[in-house]
Formats: structure tokens, sequence, C-alpha cells
């Protein structure tokens, strides 16, 4: 599957019709949630699934915890999954950068999110919400 190569404008308007479509799916642990909804989104762009050995290995939030605080954080997991398909680290983001934001040392405060240009945009249970925070972690592609 061949990736994306899209300008910022563009970039915006695939983050937008990812995040309504993906809003529109139920949140399953493990399938559809705040971490794996990084990967959806690498997919979405025609990358392979950076995340497919994490994919059904939990079944709860409380999962989701153990495998995060069992790798350290997020920060080891993400770095990992974009090495996989070639996402270099940045200080800066673009649109449709990935990154983590919340507590560099405490795992349970930590999220993943999407740079839309304005916020960094979280997927909970009911869809995304914006924030406006600092990241401590930055992959643009």
């Amino acid at each position: 599957m061949a990736t994306l190569q899209l300008n910022a404008a563009a970039m915006a308007e695939a983050l937008a019709a990812f995040q309504t479509h993906h809003a529109a799916l139920p949140q399953v642990w493990g399938r559809v949630d705040c971490c794996l909804v990084l990967a959806d989104w690498a997919v979405w762009l025609g990358h392979p699934d950076p995340a497919a050995d994490l994919r059904g290995s939990y079944h709860s939030e409380e999962g989701c915890r153990a495998i995060v605080a069992a790798a350290g954080g997020l920060n080891p997991l993400l770095t990992v999954c974009a090495a996989r398909i070639a996402w270099p680290a940045s200080d800066h983001p673009s649109v449709g950068a990935v990154g983590i934001i919340g507590s560099p040392v405490i795992v349970n405060r930590q999220w993943g999110a999407i740079w839309d240009g304005r916020h960094w945009c979280v997927r909970l249970a009911d869809g995304f919400v914006p924030f406006t925070a600092r990241p401590f972690a930055i992959w643009s592609r």
C-alpha cells in the first residue's frame, strides 16, 4: 500500500475525514482506543499497522495501562511504532503529527494525540477532544 503524500491543506482534510470516521467507531480496548488511534491514523495514511503486535493484547483500560507501564510509558512504545513506519522524532509538529501529552513521568497521565494545526486531539470514548498542551514527544511524517 502506498503512503499518501499530502500538502498541509490536504493533510488537514485527511485528518478531518479520519476523525469523523474514527469518532463514529465504538471504543473497544485493544482495537479502538486512545493509544491505537495513532496507529489507525498511520494506516489511514497508507502505512502498515505499526502497532499490529499490540492489537488484541489487552481488553480493558487496566490492561492498556499495564502494557504502557511495563514499557516505561507511552514514549518507548510510540518510539518503536514510529520507527516501524519511519516517522522521525520532531521538535515541532506539522498537521497530522502524532505526539504524547500529559506527564512525562506519570505513565497513567499520558495520552497519545494528533496535531490538527491548533490543538492536540485525543481520542476518548465519545470521540476526539482538542487539548492545548505541551507535548513531550512528537513524530512527524
